[in-house]
């Protein structure tokens, strides 16, 4: 018996078949007696949602310029309908229309060279200033400038008075203009000439005016009306100082 059991053969055991035997079996999942394996491959697996981390937005230098634009211009915008929508109804309210001028006559007390060579001119202008406006009165401010040009020259100058005008006035106004020129002996000569080829002097009036509107009883800030004259007289010469006025037109506006 012994020997029996020596001549019996020892197989070496191999670390894998350990393992295997030690590790359970892999069991199926259960499954009910009517499913087939392929109704269980259908079976849905459970997925997780991946969130991705959004990096922080910066706020753009750019888009806060674009910002600061719209509104600016749309400021603006609702700035010039609020101006406009108030212009209309003051225009229609008021009816504004723009005041009249004419210069009716001249007359001329001096116009002569003296002995060093100057000429010296006295002239007395009357023009008619007429305001057609219903509801609107217009003073005449103080700093006014009156002048009377041959070409490019100032023969003599002035001042309107300070004086309101009411609605649809005519005033009649009478102004003295003095003047000096040097060395003016080529002047004369030129105006002696002029009178010989055309029969006529051009004139040239300047009115430099501030004035401020009355819109019943409200006053408006001072504005500067001015008026531009050309003026063709028979002579400067006359021998009852009378000069007549062969042609007249005039231009006005406004200037802030």
């Amino acid at each position: 018996m012994a020997m029996a059991d020596q001549h019996k053969k020892i197989h070496p055991v191999h670390e894998e078949d350990v393992e295997a035997q030690r590790s359970p079996p892999p069991t199926l999942p259960f499954l009910p007696k009517d499913s087939s394996r392929s109704d269980h491959d259908k079976v849905p697996q459970r997925t997780f949602p991946v969130h991705h981390s959004k990096p922080p937005k910066k706020r753009s230098t750019r888009s806060c310029l674009c910002k600061c634009l719209c509104w600016t211009l749309s400021l603006l915008l609702i700035l010039i309908i609020v101006i406009a929508i108030t212009l209309g109804i003051l225009y229609l309210a008021f009816q504004p229309k723009l005041p009249k001028y004419s210069v009716d006559r001249m007359h001329i007390t001096q116009f002569n060279l003296t002995n060093d060579s100057n000429l010296e001119a006295t002239f007395n202008v009357s023009i008619t200033a007429i305001n057609p406006n219903k509801r609107i009165g217009i003073y005449y401010q103080g700093g006014s400038h009156i002048s009377v040009w041959y070409t490019d020259t100032k023969l003599c100058e002035g001042s309107i008075p300070k004086f309101y005008q009411g609605h649809q006035n005519t005033t009649l106004l009478n102004l003295p203009l003095t003047g000096q020129t040097q060395n003016a002996t080529a002047l004369a000569n030129s105006v002696q000439q002029q009178m010989q080829q055309t029969g006529n002097v051009p004139l040239n009036l300047r009115v430099d005016q501030p004035v401020r509107v009355k819109l019943g009883q409200l006053k408006l800030m001072e504005v500067k009306f001015l008026a531009r004259c050309r003026l063709a007289v028979d002579s400067l010469s006359s021998a009852d100082n009378a000069i007549r006025i062969q042609d007249s037109s005039c231009k006005f506006r406004f200037k802030l």
